[in-house]
């Protein structure tokens, strides 16, 4: 009797995501020319796995590593913590007071939006007879979704300094169209310039405004720290700045099957296609199910299949989609497909789609298993 329990074949990935560290690396170089950098990697790190990302950037030199992670949530800040990553963690947004115990134990840097909320932290701190916890100032510019109001914070500073258990370290404020609306952004910065002008500048060791579009077409003679995120994974909010820039994530996958099918013949749900000549169809394995999105359905995408574009057909499936290969010379069960990367930008997808980058690279789903170079 022989015992094949453990000796079973694994058949690699249908779907898969080839992540280059090397091309992050690349980014973020670019990234850090304006300065020190809290490097974004909340939401899995836009998708791209958010351990083996921050390990990356924490095995540079250490004068080119990032002063923060941003993450979005103490689940993403634990993670790291878990994984013994040794960069500050600062918590971008605003903490449920069920989560600020958690924070002061561990030390992570939060965000401050409102008195009630520092006042709290004191307190834990107090409780937990720990050291003086760093934090940051968050100030609304503009964003409406947390933080002080500029008369707010001026009006209560002396209260917030008095809270002997928290060192302000920071403030920070966010852009929400610096890729849209020029003159509103620049209205941002003179404001934020304002309020800390007004407070002082030499109390904050740390002040930070820029995204990645602010990165990429603003300048600030007042901040100091700049937040990348999409611009770390090679994507560009601002088109004519892509060329700097370098995807990191290449999304694939193979044919599985290839058919001639007839004049005529219907493709995919609702049969909105009807083919209009006898077509070499080619079936791939992967659809809304891993993250390619459904509303790509009959807009005019392509694939990237032997160094040729081929256009999708009918709608996204759930795990497979239709593409006409009728142009290709060659094409075989097995061929790769590159659904979005150096060859097709997700920003693409994205406009095609009616969607963002960001929305498209943090909803590839985990069945799409990924690989890093």
């Amino acid at each position: 009797m022989h015992d094949h329990t453990n000796t079973h074949l694994i058949s690699p990935p249908r779907s898969w995501a080839e992540i280059s560290l090397d091309n992050l690396e690349i980014n973020y170089a670019f990234a850090r020319r304006k300065g020190d950098t809290m490097a974004v990697l909340k939401a899995g790190a836009y998708g791209h796995g958010i351990i083996p990302v921050a390990k990356k950037l924490e095995s540079l030199p250490e004068k080119e590593r990032p002063c923060f992670i941003g993450v979005a949530s103490v689940i993403e800040a634990r993670k790291l913590t878990k994984a013994k990553l040794q960069t500050r963690i600062y918590l971008l947004g605003a903490s449920c007071s069920f989560e600020r115990e958690e924070i002061v134990m561990q030390r992570w840097t939060p965000c401050i939006s409102s008195i009630a909320e520092a006042q709290d932290f004191d307190r834990l701190v107090a409780a937990a007879r720990g050291a003086p916890l760093p934090v940051h100032l968050a100030v609304d510019t503009g964003m409406g979704r947390g933080g002080f109001l500029p008369d707010d914070i001026l009006a209560c500073i002396d209260s917030l300094c008095s809270l002997t258990n928290l060192i302000i370290e920071g403030i920070g404020s966010h852009l929400p169209s610096a890729d849209e609306d020029e003159k509103f952004t620049l209205d941002q910065f003179e404001l934020f310039h304002s309020v800390i002008n007004k407070l002082g500048s030499d109390r904050f060791r740390y002040k930070h405004l820029a995204n990645s579009a602010g990165i990429l077409a603003y300048k600030s003679l007042y901040t100091n720290l700049h937040r990348p995120g999409l611009m770390l994974y090679g994507i560009s909010p601002i088109p004519e700045y892509q060329r700097h820039l370098s995807p990191i994530m290449t999304l694939k996958s193979r044919v599985s099957l290839l058919r001639k099918l007839p004049k005529g013949h219907g493709i995919s749900y609702g049969r909105e296609t009807i083919l209009e000549k006898e077509t070499k169809v080619a079936t791939v394995g992967i659809g809304y199910g891993d993250g390619y999105p459904r509303a790509l359905s009959l807009k005019g995408a392509d694939v990237f299949i032997s160094g040729q574009r081929c256009p999708l057909l009918g709608r996204v499936t759930m795990d497979q989609i239709m593409v006409d290969v009728s142009e290709l010379n060659h094409c075989e069960e097995g061929d790769e497909v590159e659904l979005f990367g150096e060859n097709i930008l997700v920003s693409e997808i994205a406009r095609l789609a009616g969607s963002i980058p960001w929305s498209i690279l943090t909803g590839i789903t985990p069945r799409v298993t990924r690989f890093y170079k």
